[in-house]
């Protein structure tokens, strides 16, 4: 073999290897009747189609928000950014990570394959440019995959142009997040004469716990660890955040019949001290603020030594046709009910980690206080929604004598009469741009102290009071200049598989809108 041969052989494995290296990698995919394709470079994975969580103000063409991991992934189906017709999903169906910035997910009806492509099959978009709309087309892929051309898709300028003005990018870790306007001493609601209260009814009788002693009320969870040869009243165990609370019913405390829980059924966790116990009730019912004039003690008679005396006050409503009993918690710990329990947890400590360490335990959860945020969770239809729990002046019922209001703004359902002061009511449905539902028992009206204008929003129901650890919460992606002043954060709750979009309150009321409002209170 001659040095000419050896050379003319190298030079086309060089050449070879250079094709090789050349060969650049794309995912195909169709989205109704039409092939498109996708450079593989930011493709992160493709993935079954998630269950979301849908988010108000977003662009129509945004499915929901998923939970990938711990980490929160919008879903956009790029059938509706396209125009073409709905279609529903099936075992085909999946969804493209792809990372711009932020992970987003793509919603394709079939993913065709990977395939590797030489740049000589490669085309400007530009070729195309006369008779197709190309501003989304990086280029064009011929005789590929079995197709005569596929189109190859500009995910960022897709995204700029769907989202304009709100790019989906990440934005740092939650402690950069909006910021929430402080308030005046004009917005600071003066409640030395007022009581705040969380009312609950039990076997038709209505209770309440004054709400600084309530850590928080959460749901009746599925697994409760039933202690042998406990008292009857002591429901059992749960575990809360890695601390086992002891769980009492209300019912077996005031030797009522006892009931199995269901869907309304709550835990209303109450403390003293280091000490927590969750008191199972029928249902929660509102949070209340109540003039100190409207609370009496509780007649002598009746305020007696034992277990009668967990009822300190009475309050009066409605001109007294609404009696609520107030439950004092110091002597709830006094109650022979609620020493049992306490004593079963200590000794289920004792036998499982000694003092020494439920000590250690201790001081980790008062350490860990401030890295808690406590908010008020509720629905909108399947979602969940949650604001900060010192932004809520109070949770009242629906009034069936909502008065209309002509020329009110869109959202303004109407007004009431709370103690004498006209409330403007805002449907919050029809704020968030979500469908209207007829009116129903479990809808609430909260109540937030807006620019100093108290306004009630109605919400479809009040779930519980949640303390959420500040690492779950996360900004919320960006999709509309609205949707990232009003809904900002997101509490991604991964072991529960729960998301809560976190509401910030003081966006809730367009500033245009403010002084109508403030009109409608004084008419």
């Amino acid at each position: 073999m001659t040095t000419e041969t050896l050379e003319r052989g190298s030079s086309a494995e060089v050449e070879a290897a250079q094709k090789v290296s050349d060969i650049r990698q794309f995912v195909t995919f169709i989205v109704g009747n039409e092939v498109f394709a996708v450079d593989m470079a930011p493709v992160q994975e493709i993935i079954r189609v998630p269950e979301v969580v849908r988010v108000p103000l977003a662009p129509p063409t945004l499915d929901g928000l998923a939970n990938l991991r711990g980490k929160v992934l919008p879903i956009i189906s790029l059938r509706r950014i396209f125009g073409f017709a709905e279609s529903p999903y099936d075992d085909a169906t999946r969804a493209v990570v792809i990372d711009q910035g932020q992970p987003l997910g793509f919603v394709v009806d079939r993913v065709v394959s990977v395939v590797g492509v030489d740049p000589r099959q490669i085309e400007d978009a530009g070729a195309i440019s006369a008779t197709v709309n190309t501003e989304l087309v990086s280029g064009l892929l011929k005789d590929v995959g079995g197709y005569p051309m596929i189109m190859v898709l500009d995910f960022s300028k897709l995204i700029a142009s769907e989202f304009a003005g709100a790019a989906i990018t990440s934005r740092g870790s939650a402690g950069t997040a909006l910021e929430t306007e402080h308030r005046t001493e004009a917005e600071v609601v003066k409640t030395s004469d007022e009581l705040h209260l969380v009312s609950f009814e039990v076997a038709q009788q209505e209770y309440a716990i004054i709400i600084d002693d309530v850590q928080e009320i959460v749901q009746v969870p599925d697994l409760i660890v039933h202690v042998p040869h406990s008292e009857s009243h002591v429901l059992g165990v749960m575990t809360l955040r890695n601390r086992l609370l002891p769980l009492v019913s209300l019912r077996c405390m005031f030797g009522l019949p006892t009931k199995d829980a269901d869907e309304n059924s709550r835990i209303v966790v109450v403390s003293l001290g280091a000490a927590s116990v969750g008191v199972v009730m029928d249902s929660v019912n509102e949070v209340l603020r109540v003039a100190r004039s409207d609370v009496d003690a509780m007649p002598s008679l009746l305020a007696k030594d034992g277990n009668m005396s967990d009822i300190a006050q009475i309050c009066r409503l409605d001109s007294g046709k609404r009696l609520v009993s107030i439950l004092s918690v110091g002597n709830m710990f006094r109650h022979a009910a609620i020493k049992a329990a306490l004593t079963t947890v200590d000794t289920m400590n004792d036998k499982q980690d000694g003092q020494q360490e439920r000590d250690a335990v201790k001081n980790q959860n008062d350490d860990n206080n401030d890295d808690e945020e406590q908010v008020v969770v509720f629905r909108l239809g399947k979602e969940e929604f949650g604001v900060p729990i010192d932004s809520v002046q109070e949770i009242v019922r629906v009034s069936e004598q909502l008065t209309h209001v002509p020329k009110a703004p869109p959202a303004v359902e109407g007004v009431i009469n709370l103690r004498g002061a006209v409330l403007p009511v805002m449907d919050l449905r029809r704020r968030l741009g979500l469908e209207q539902v007829e009116r129903s028992d479990q809808q609430r009206i909260m109540v937030f102290l807006i620019e100093g204008m108290r306004t009630g929003f109605i919400v479809d129901s009040v779930v519980e009071v949640l303390k959420v650890h500040k690492s779950t919460i996360e900004p919320a992606p960006r999709l509309s200049g609205e949707q990232t002043k009003l809904l900002a954060r997101m509490a991604n709750l991964e072991k529960q598989k729960r998301m809560v979009q976190l509401i910030e309150p003081c966006y809730l009321i367009e500033k245009q809108d403010l002084e109508q409002l403030a009109q409608l209170a004084v008419e």
